[in-house]
């Protein structure tokens, strides 16, 4: 899609309710819904996260999402997709800053060129024990991008047609930090394969953005 034509089009998300865990639950693997619906979380008392997922004008001028892989590194989020972000620091002023901040670090893109769009539905992530609260924002020019040497193995920037198509909707066996050879949905974007928590959030804004464009 042109970016100007996503562009005029994207204010009207701002009037659109979230569609939260309907959503989300496209993009969890059955087995998990049950642990998702009984858990408890206040009381694992979560650390607060902030991520945002950003569009921007392709020096081709079609609109682009960005993802990042992550470095290999003994945790839970090890060698996975995911959208720019990490967790709060006490010098952050809000959750939105988190978002902001860390997507600077991450990808250099500058805070300040960011429009921030929407607030997406908070998504727990029990692994890492991490309640995550993504955004969406908006840059008007194609932006360099570069990524953090200690963080970031690779930068994707997606095609926002190709994110739309209901092709790159994927059921993929896979082992995790907590199970071996589980059935997951998940997106194939750029011949990588995005499950978990960051697959459940782009279900959100898929949701959404289909309601607009």
């Amino acid at each position: 899609m042109d970016f100007q034509d996503f562009k005029d089009r994207i204010p009207k998300l701002k009037k659109l309710p979230l569609p939260g865990m309907d959503a989300h639950n496209k993009l969890i693997p059955a087995t998990r819904i049950d642990e998702f619906s009984n858990l408890d979380i206040e009381k694992r008392n979560p650390l607060q996260a902030g991520v945002m997922a950003v569009f921007y004008p392709g020096t081709d001028s079609h609109t682009k999402l960005v993802l990042i892989l992550r470095k290999t590194y003994q945790g839970v989020h090890s060698n996975q997709i995911g959208f720019p972000g990490g967790r709060v620091e006490v010098s952050d002023r809000d959750l939105v800053h988190t978002a902001l901040r860390e997507t600077e670090e991450e990808v250099g893109i500058p805070q300040s060129e960011i429009k921030v769009v929407k607030e997406l539905t908070k998504l727990y992530i029990p692994p890492s024990n991490f309640w995550v609260h993504p955004f969406m924002g908006m840059l008007e020019k194609t932006p360099k991008l570069v990524p953090q040497e200690s963080e970031v193995e690779r930068i994707l920037e997606v095609n926002l047609e190709h994110f739309l198509d209901n092709k790159c909707f994927v059921t993929q066996t896979l082992s995790t930090s907590y199970t071996k050879n589980i059935e997951v949905p998940a997106f194939k974007l750029n011949d990588q394969i995005v499950w978990g928590a960051t697959a459940m959030m782009l279900s959100e804004i898929k949701v959404l953005l289909e309601k607009v464009l």
